[in-house]
């Protein structure tokens, strides 16, 4: 199995928006147009228009990856929401970590956990790389059976390794966002 990047956008704001305001999930495709277009937490940034967002709900649904959450007591419009956690068997760490993976391409375990504040907590960049290596272990739906998660390339700060997941179409890959250091500056280490 493997999704669109415009498809892992729309999946990783679902469980962003899900595990940061839980008040207003499952999404509208409106909420959800916004979260998919926002410029920040987001790399590379997208302008995801309705019809855009529509199409990757559809190839999500097609993957069983997304339900379609029909108007009743008193809603007007279909909602949407994720079910990675359970088609995965995931907890909220799990689906977190793939979450930034999807939003903000690879990432070190350093970067993950600085950036997994909002979602879910870490104690430690070796519970990170833990629960990645669960991840790795963990075979995508389809005749591909890839990881959820994979190593990409050596990294040389807050982490080691880049980590990218296996359920996106690889793309992405060479690119690099600027690394954050832990205390949340950015680095250039590796600029384009």
């Amino acid at each position: 199995m493997t999704i669109t990047p415009e498809g892992g956008r729309v999946l990783g704001c679902l469980v962003e928006k899900q595990l940061t305001t839980p008040q207003q999930y499952p999404l509208t495709r409106n909420a959800l147009s916004l979260a998919c277009s926002q410029a920040t937490n987001r790399e590379p940034v997208m302008t995801l228009d309705d019809e855009a967002v529509q199409r990757a709900l559809g190839e999500l649904k097609e993957l069983h990856l997304v339900r379609f959450v029909l108007p009743s007591h008193g809603r007007s419009v279909t909602r949407y929401r994720h079910v990675l956690d359970e088609v995965y068997g995931l907890d909220v760490p799990r689906v977190a970590l793939l979450a930034i993976l999807l939003l903000r391409g690879p990432q070190t375990p350093g970067e993950l956990r600085a950036r997994a504040g909002r979602m879910a907590e870490f104690d430690s960049v070796s519970t990170v790389q833990g629960e990645l290596e669960v991840l790795a272990t963990t075979p995508t739906a389809g005749p591909e059976g890839r990881p959820l998660a994979t190593t990409v390339g050596g990294g040389v700060g807050l982490g080691g390794w880049d980590w990218w997941t296996g359920v996106n179409d690889r793309r992405g890959v060479g690119h690099r966002p600027p690394a954050i250091s832990a205390s949340g500056h950015r680095s250039s280490r590796h600029a384009d």
